[in-house]
């Protein structure tokens, strides 16, 4: 039976050509050569899907085992080290794209993971961040927050279309394309992915929606 990091994996290997497509028509044109980062780059979706198109990419994430699998099938540019999304270890304006792919739900301080990638990006720069987004009833955002907590104990909180872009403001970070685009989540693959077994899985399936179609949010923003 393949482990949660193997199951990750072969999602990644599924969804990588369509992620390519969809980054490279937000973020065109590009020149190649930019520095780009990943923030939270897992087992590197982001750093992957970037890495032929910018000059280099770095992906950063706080997960040894996710870093080494990164590291392991890494493309030509791509490197990956360990570090906090809350307190990224790079200099002010080291990158000229920093990106943040289906994170701010994992972590306690978004608002400071925004901050630390405007910090990291130059002026002039740009950020591409994606999440999935908080349902606009409140009270139906709070039941998906527990189902997802249930499911992964790392997530925190579905943050709102607003709240997102109230961070990028605060940031001085403006945005210049935004996509909302649905997802339909299979169940069953959706529970691998988590790594669940047994009665935890029995429990988690038992809270989840009878339909799972959510709406990511795609922001590009430039530094003034």
């Amino acid at each position: 039976m393949m482990d949660r990091v193997e199951h990750r994996r072969q999602l990644q290997t599924e969804r990588h050509d369509a992620l390519v497509a969809l980054v490279q028509r937000l973020l065109a044109p590009l020149s190649g050569d930019e520095r780009a980062l990943d923030v939270g780059c897992g087992a590197g979706a982001l750093a992957y899907a970037l890495a032929p198109l910018v000059g280099e990419v770095v992906g950063v994430d706080s997960s040894e085992d996710l870093v080494d699998v990164a590291r392991e099938h890494a493309p030509p540019g791509a490197t990956f080290v360990l570090g906090d999304a809350e307190a990224l270890p790079f200099p002010y304006g080291d990158f000229d794209l920093v990106g943040c792919l289906r994170v701010l739900h994992h972590v306690r301080r978004p608002e400071l993971v925004v901050s630390e990638i405007a910090r990291v990006t130059r002026p002039g720069g740009r950020i591409l961040l994606a999440d999935q987004l908080g349902d606009i009833d409140p009270m139906r955002s709070l039941e998906l927050d527990r189902f997802e907590r249930a499911r992964d104990p790392s997530h925190t909180r579905l943050l709102p279309d607003a709240d997102i872009r109230g961070y990028l403001d605060a940031n001085d970070l403006v945005v210049v394309a935004n996509e909302m685009v649905k997802e339909r989540r299979d169940m069953e693959r959706y529970l691998d992915v988590a790594g669940l077994e047994g009665e935890a899985r029995d429990r988690v399936a038992r809270m989840a929606p009878a339909v799972y179609e959510v709406e990511m949010g795609w922001y590009v923003a430039r530094k003034l």
